[in-house]
């Protein structure tokens, strides 16, 4: 579905945090089935499906259907936060004020820019190090920089170019991984491919809640990319375009990672694994790696500078920027992750996911408020004006239900959790699965759903006349 929009929108996005126009809604919902496909085919989560049967000791067959259940179950949280984009035509971190109030709404925001920032740090390294193994010469450190300006000017250039570089990217990573898996099943180097490891069922679940967590970690951004299309664009068609693109591409790329380290001796690096199980086509996939961390890599950018964009307008309610400002903040964000990824340590990435880890114990609560909130109870009607007004309009500074909700959310998570600061008791005695991701949907959703229905202050909003926009 297209607009004539499509044909006459600028390649340098102009739009930041402020809603999008019907004049300005362009692309096709297709596109979104490109985006996350693509963008999944990368090292990180390549190197996160590994774990499955390296760290939790899974075999094959169940290893995949682990990662199966993980995505798929995590992915339609993803992609109903996707489908919100048409409707509302804002970025999902501004949207959350409508649930948690203006104010209320900080932490979530500063919490999902810390994440994004986290993101593109690690990714650079990743890109330095990938380039480094294509091209001996090139320093880590240099190559972390090319990689960082690669993603800065697809950040900076912002939502079209990022979109046409992944319609590129489904297509080339696609057949590329399809040609690595046929490598590596034709050229297994280990006797115990099909043999090693077992069921567990503590490294069962543990696996399927990194696959979950692998999507639920796209939600606070996942409608940033849809916000543009027409708003007519039938929710369910944003919601199966996303789902599908997004729950393919990891699969594939959990997958892949499993397959490279069970295909070659135990105890190698993933990514090294990854280069010798594909033998003669191991330099190729390498550069069609490289290319996919630069490119996925922007969309983390872009999150991290319009989650700093709506920190500060949250204060300054005034300021709608324009894309040079989006840039001059790009830039900054760009060189301060140079210099903390270039003097990082050599485990950087490592205490990177723990940190991520931890702050999807904070991200899943906010997960269930704003799905139960767009759904349930406001059906996607909102009041724009209000959402980007100081005192949060008819939302108000702060949203006591929401804030008790997301606060319970947190604390039942505790005893389920297993991160780098923290092993709740549950946890440690199913062998270190971490459900808390569970929980905190299961226990969030419902006690928001019941305390919001019951607020006199949200029955008048849902019939103030005044909001807009419906599913």
């Amino acid at each position: 579905m297209t607009t004539s929009a499509s044909t006459s929108a600028p390649l340098i996005e102009k739009h930041t945090i402020g809603y999008v126009p019907p004049e300005d809604r362009h692309g096709k919902v297709r596109d979104l089935f490109t985006l996350w496909f693509g963008g999944n085919i990368a090292p990180l989560p390549i190197v996160t499906g590994a774990l499955g049967v390296q760290l939790f000791h899974l075999n094959l067959v169940w290893g995949i259907v682990a990662i199966l259940v993980g995505h798929l179950v995590g992915g339609v949280l993803m992609a109903l936060h996707s489908a919100q984009g048409p409707q509302m035509g804002i970025p999902q971190m501004i949207q959350s004020r409508a649930q948690f109030g203006s104010l209320g709404a900080l932490l979530v925001v500063l919490i999902a820019g810390v994440m994004y920032i986290g993101f593109f740090a690690s990714n650079i390294v990743l890109a330095g190090k990938s380039l480094h193994g294509v091209v001996d010469s090139v320093p880590v450190p240099v190559g972390i920089v090319i990689g960082a300006l690669g993603s800065g000017i697809i950040g900076i250039i912002g939502y079209r170019f990022i979109h046409v570089l992944n319609r590129i990217g489904t297509w080339v990573l696609g057949i590329g991984i399809v040609i690595g898996f046929g490598y590596i099943l034709t050229h297994i180097q280990t006797d115990d491919f099909l043999t090693r490891g077992s069921f567990n069922l503590s490294g069962w679940l543990a696996t399927v809640s990194l696959a979950a967590l692998w999507q639920i970690a796209f939600a606070p951004y996942v409608s940033d990319y849809s916000r543009y299309l027409p708003a007519n664009v039938p929710v369910a068609a944003t919601f199966w375009t996303t789902y599908l693109g997004s729950a393919l591409g990891s699969s594939l790329s959990f997958v892949f990672g499993a397959v490279a380290v069970l295909a070659t001796p135990v105890g190698m690096d993933t990514m090294d694994a990854v280069k010798l199980a594909t033998g003669a086509i191991g330099p190729l996939m390498l550069v069609l790696f490289l290319l996919s961390v630069i490119s996925h890599n922007a969309l983390n950018l872009y999150g991290a500078v319009l989650s700093l964009i709506t920190l500060v307008q949250t204060f300054a309610y005034r300021w709608i920027p324009t894309a040079k400002s989006r840039a001059v903040i790009s830039i900054i964000v760009l060189l301060a992750c140079c210099f903390a990824a270039v003097g990082a340590s050599a485990d950087f990435i490592g205490h990177f996911v723990d940190m991520v880890l931890v702050l999807l114990v904070v991200l899943v609560p906010w997960t269930a408020i704003n799905l139960i909130d767009f759904y349930a109870i406001h059906k996607g009607q909102y009041d724009i004006d209000s959402i980007f007004q100081v005192d949060g309009g008819i939302y108000g500074r702060y949203n006591p239900q929401a804030l008790l909700a997301y606060a319970i959310g947190i604390a039942v998570q505790i005893p389920f959790m297993n991160t780098p600061l923290y092993v709740g008791p549950v946890s440690a005695h199913i062998n270190g699965a971490d459900l808390s991701w569970l929980v905190g949907l299961l226990v969030t959703s419902p006690l928001y759903f019941w305390l919001a229905t019951r607020d006199s202050a949200y029955r008048r909003r849902l019939t103030s006349g005044k909001l807009a926009g419906s599913l």
